[in-house]
């Protein structure tokens, strides 16, 4: 799904209970991440929730990056099925360039959720940047 389709899917739907269902729905979607890459190396700070990221490196050409995340949060794990679907599958520049701020805005979350749980998107969202830049100063 491209960043425009979730746009329009989220504009197509009703009042934000119905947007909230969505994002739950997508953070079942994402794949189980085993228990052994929990660890205390994946676990992003700043989350009030437990959140693990990990990352695995597709060498290409082009080299782009592939993340599995879990929370123990339902609209948390959406969140992450939301960014997942931003950098998951792009090289470490384009990931490096997304305005993730900019879609946060235009999906009208940045007025819908918590301040705890922005903060918490933000950690992530600078997590996966971060590993971004470690790949391409790699290459």
């Amino acid at each position: 799904m491209t960043v425009e389709e979730l746009v329009e899917n989220f504009e197509l739907l009703g009042p934000w209970e119905e947007r909230y269902r969505y994002l739950i729905e997508l953070g079942r979607k994402l794949p189980p991440m085993p228990e052994s890459e929990k660890t205390e190396a994946t676990k992003v700070r700043g989350c009030m929730s437990q959140v693990w990221l990990t990352h695995r490196v597709n060498p290409g050409p082009p080299v782009t990056l592939a993340f599995q995340g879990d929370s123990d949060a339902h609209i948390v794990k959406g969140l992450i099925a939301l960014l997942f679907l931003i950098c998951s599958g792009r090289t470490p520049g384009e990931i490096a360039s997304a305005d993730i701020a900019s879609i946060f805005g235009r999906l009208g979350l940045e007025a819908q959720i918590t301040v705890n749980r922005r903060n918490g998107f933000y950690a992530m969202v600078e997590r996966i940047k971060s590993l971004a830049a470690q790949q391409a100063q790699a290459a």
